[in-house]
């Protein structure tokens, strides 16, 4: 029997790209009348991507095809390279897509799965009458403020100056009025502006919106695109998740091994784990800071700390390669004093860190995959958002649904400009304590990890969402 052909094409990024595989996963386990075409795209001089995709499991009903890289002139801004990327990949995508639907191994070509960024292609699916789903890599909240704040823009001529102006907008995913500092950076800036319109404009092109989240975390938010005006006229939605990211196999497995072992010595939801997402990082004044906010609480600690790249350079944190490296920015003693009580490594495993038990609480950028891990494992977090929808992230787990504490809401970095402000110490230290000593909030995300642990289970509600989502591309045919 010839399987249903789904082509995805995802976004090159990391957190993204494992993301999607992992749902790709999902869907054929779910359905064997479906077969995946993986479309991969990578950034120029990007050399991660090979190792994300080796390192996953793959089977006969995925399959990956490498698409010819495209470079960008040398003075693209970062601010237009993603949108130049993707329309420089169109020939290559509507090629790959022909070849596919020309040949005699796999059947009828089903639908699209593009990422959220990727909506470009979209116009591709539109030229050979495919649908496309859109799969969005954060929250359902999340995604209906971008919707809403489009709509306010497109229909009310609401510009970033007069939101910024706002001190709080009525969001219909959002039970509580959202404070402008907790918007998206792409919507409080004139210079991003033409990369959200065009962005979220792509997102209602869609025919459906695959959402890695679950009805029992995001329960308002959900309702609120069946009942909200505003809202139901978009494109229908599937929260299909949590789809966790697993540790990819060629990151430092020595040193993984060895934060294990000493989570192992300790004292069970004593250890505060502090990790900024990929591209994470801070200066040496704001890493003092931390270090003295740590050391001030006196807690047991797990901290991953990366060097930042300069203003203006869209890329990964560098690592720290030696103890005098790392020196150079801690306060003078710092690792002598803590020798006992933490670790200060680089890039961290962080789902094998966040479901030791000895790992109590989790000071995070609030980035979505990282919010999902926390969930599951059950521990609570600190929230410092740094980029992109972190601050609504960050607001949505503190004050909609009582599961994190707040260290900052509002402090945000900007691609050119850097952080908004310093954090001091005292206010990172009492972040610190009170995500390991607040009962309340730790019950709340106990009982949500329990939820997190069924919803994929028969009958449950993600389990609900992905089998109408499979029958919906099957009834493509």
């Amino acid at each position: 029997m010839k399987k249903a052909e789904v082509v995805f094409i995802p976004f090159p990024g990391p957190s993204h790209l494992i993301s999607t595989l992992e749902f790709a996963k999902l869907l054929i386990n779910r359905d064997n009348r479906l077969h995946i075409t993986v479309l991969l795209m990578k950034f120029p001089n990007s050399r991660g991507t090979d190792a994300y995709t080796k390192s996953l499991s793959t089977s006969d009903s995925i399959s990956f095809i490498n698409l010819p890289e495209c470079s960008l002139p040398p003075n693209t801004n970062p601010r237009d390279a993603f949108g130049a990327l993707f329309e420089a990949q169109k020939p290559n995508v509507r090629q790959a897509v022909s070849d596919l639907t020309n040949g005699e191994q796999y059947g009828h070509l089903a639908a699209f799965v593009v990422d959220m960024f990727c909506t470009t292609m979209i116009d591709i699916a539109k030229e050979i009458s495919v649908p496309t789903l859109v799969f969005f890599t954060s929250g359902v909240a999340s995604l209906g403020l971008n919707l809403h704040l489009h709509t306010l823009r497109v229909r009310d001529n609401v510009d970033p100056t007069q939101l910024q102006q706002l001190k709080e907008l009525v969001i219909p995913t959002f039970a509580n009025p959202v404070p402008s500092y907790s918007l998206p950076g792409s919507v409080l800036s004139k210079e991003w502006e033409p990369f959200f319109l065009n962005y979220v404009g792509g997102l209602k092109k869609a025919d459906g919106i695959i959402v890695n989240s679950f009805e029992e975390l995001e329960s308002h938010a959900i309702k609120s695109f069946s009942s909200h005006s505003e809202l139901a006229g978009l494109p229908i939605i599937y929260p299909v998740g949590p789809i966790l990211t697993p540790e990819p196999e060629t990151k430092g497995v020595v040193e993984s091994n060895d934060i294990i072992k000493w989570l192992d010595d300790q004292p069970p939801s004593s250890v505060v784990f502090l990790c900024f997402g990929t591209r994470g990082s801070f200066d040496e004044d704001q890493v003092k800071e931390i270090a003295h906010a740590i050391e001030n609480s006196g807690a047991r600690f797990v901290w991953s700390l990366r060097k930042p790249l300069p203003k203006g350079v869209m890329a990964a944190p560098s690592e720290y390669y030696s103890l005098s490296d790392l020196s150079l920015v801690l306060p003078e003693g710092f690792l002598d004093r803590t020798t006992g009580i933490g670790r200060v490594i680089g890039w961290a495993p962080q789902t094998q860190i966040l479901a030791h038990p000895a790992t109590g609480g989790f000071v995070s950028h609030c980035g979505w995959n990282s919010t999902l891990e926390s969930v599951y494992f059950g521990v609570p977090i600190a929230t410092w958002p740094i980029f992109a929808e972190q601050q609504a992230n960050a607001f949505e787990l503190v004050v909609e649904l009582k599961m994190a504490v707040e260290i900052v809401l509002d402090y945000r970095v900007d691609l050119f400009q850097g952080p908004n402000y310093l954090l001091t110490a005292d206010k990172i230290e009492k972040g610190i304590r009170s995500v390991l000593d607040n009962d309340e909030v730790r019950k709340n995300v106990k009982k949500m990890s329990e939820n997190s642990r069924k919803t994929l289970l028969e009958n449950e509600s993600s389990h609900t969402y992905l089998g109408r989502l499979t029958d919906y591309i099957i009834n493509q045919i």
